[in-house]
């Protein structure tokens, strides 16, 4: 995939590289950022994904890969499991913050569906595993501080932005230490309270020569999102605020982070429709301790780069072939909630990837072991070979384009005959668009996803061979609703509805950019 850096010509000499926002075009919400040395990291929300929490690294702030996962899963409970009707969708885990201190990386994340918050903790963030400590309460989009006096604060909240202090190891909260609230009605920097909309959230705070920042977002009613900037010499003395970034596209909520000679950036995130909320990074310069970001708080059309990398390059999507030694997989992947390792293998038939079900299922946002990869914009397509001899009846197994107005095409056997159906799950329920009869155990399947000026439509394809492709069914209005709160998915899937046992071979995954 792509970056979206570019040479820009200005009629002289020497031409300046400068990159457009959003950096990436694909579904990297809530970005936390740090720099250690001259290396960055970042985090970002995957709600009900797992492995959760991505940790990306990048040397330029503009390419990033993604090289480790915080973790595994959460918990075990229904709503994790997709069990007896649950399930976690839109919540998981939300806002992350990710630091370091003094050797040591932190990674904070709340959880809506277990309504506590994790503190995890790793000397190597690239390869080991995190320890783990539970605070048992939800702390709404926290932000991790380590003040130069030892002392160690949350800071979270909406509306009303509060600090807990925490005890000197970051492990539990500290008895009889500060608990206050700290900026009181932080969203009326932006609007009366009448007007108010979407209560500060979204916490953010750094200590950055001698000051205090907090950094939050509002949505005034008949508004946009707003990024808003605290500032204080104390961290419980008086703040005071102004708008950071007022863009009318909604570019807000993040932090700042510098490079190493000295210039700072914040990274901030936009909608952009069906495809999720996108990074964007924006220079941010100083004047009389405030930062202003980009152009007095418009994200400018074009910027120049902060470290120029020749080889640098985005690694967050990528196609499979499940050629593996054993049975992980690829960084890129997520599963749909909590993983059923002993139903699922890349060695029990080397180069395919094959899932097995466990369960009976109603429709594909209960299926268990779903793999998926996110789409990116502005348009892509993939393409899946898919084996059929292992399904049983009232299996189905397929190529998705997934969030809550699913589509899908796929193979479902009937009273032991397998016909390739596109189903459309946008009117409220599974609606079976188009059926036909497959006479033939390989098939392959095809979804290219136009994000363009907001089109947000998918289309999908089969074929008998590999090489000719024929659309079948409607084509999907893809929408980003909260009811899933991620851009549009790639889903591998498979599931049963009648008897369990069955299985299905997936020979690759291959997805590329669409020409404009």
């Amino acid at each position: 995939m792509t970056s979206h850096s570019k040479l820009e010509d200005s009629g002289q000499k020497e031409k300046a590289l400068t990159y457009e926002n959003p950096i990436l075009y694909l579904d990297i919400p809530d970005p936390d950022v740090i720099r250690v040395g001259d290396t960055y990291y970042m985090s970002s929300t995957t709600m009900h994904m797992n492995p959760g929490v991505p940790i990306m690294k990048s040397t330029d702030l503009l390419h990033w890969k993604i090289v480790n996962y915080v973790y595994d899963t959460l918990a075990a409970n229904d709503e994790q499991e997709l069990n007896n009707g649950k399930n976690e969708y839109g919540k998981g885990s939300w806002a992350s913050c990710l630091r370091y201190h003094q050797g040591m990386y932190y990674l904070v994340v709340g959880s809506l569906a277990t309504d506590k918050t994790y503190i995890f903790q790793t000397k190597d963030l690239e390869k080991d595993k995190w320890k783990r400590s539970i605070l048992n309460k939800y702390y709404h989009d926290m932000s991790l501080l380590f003040d130069d006096d030892g002392r160690v604060y949350l800071v979270y909240g909406n509306g009303n932005i509060r600090a807990i202090e925490l005890t000197a190891d970051a492990t539990a909260i500290k008895e009889g230490g500060l608990n206050k609230i700290i900026i009181p009605d932080a969203s009326l920097v932006a609007s009366p309270k009448e007007e108010v909309g979407l209560q500060a959230e979204g916490a953010h705070i750094q200590k950055i020569d001698g000051y205090y920042y907090v950094f939050t977002i509002t949505w005034p009613k008949n508004g946009h999102r707003t990024q808003l900037v605290h500032r204080a010499i104390a961290f419980d003395g008086e703040y005071e605020g102004r708008i950071a970034v007022d863009d009318p596209t909604g570019v807000a909520q993040g932090g700042i982070v510098d490079t190493p000679t000295g210039e700072w950036y914040g990274m901030l995130f936009c909608d952009n429709g069906a495809a999720g909320r996108m990074p964007c990074l924006l220079p941010v310069k100083w004047e009389d301790g405030w930062p202003i970001f980009g152009e007095n708080g418009i994200t400018p059309k074009n910027m120049s780069i902060p470290v120029h990398q020749e080889t640098s390059e985005n690694r967050i999507v990528s196609s499979d072939e499940f050629v593996y030694e054993s049975d992980s997989l690829d960084l890129v992947w997520q599963w749909n909630h909590n993983l059923d390792p002993t139903k699922w293998s890349v060695t029990d038939r080397p180069g395919y990837l094959r899932l097995t079900t466990n369960k009976l299922c109603p429709d594909l946002e209960a299926a268990k072991n779903t793999l998926t990869q996110r789409t990116f914009g502005p348009k892509c397509s993939a393409n899946i070979s898919l084996e059929t001899y292992g399904m049983k009846n009232g299996d189905i197994a397929g190529f998705a384009a997934f969030q809550k107005d699913y589509g899908y095409v796929g193979v479902q056997v009937i009273n032991d005959s397998k016909m390739i159906t596109m189903v459309d799950a946008s009117p409220g329920s599974p609606v079976v668009v188009e059926s036909i009869p497959l006479e033939q155990e390989r098939v392959y399947f095809r979804i290219d996803c136009d994000f363009k000026d907001s089109r947000d439509k998918a289309y999908f394809y089969y074929s008998l061979n590999g090489l000719d492709w024929n659309r079948i069914g409607a084509e999907l209005q893809m929408k980003y609703k909260l009811d899933h709160f991620v851009g549009y998915r790639y889903a591998l899937f498979y599931f049963s509805t009648e008897e369990i046992g069955g299985y299905a071979d997936f020979d690759y995954f291959r997805m590329e950019p669409l020409n404009e």
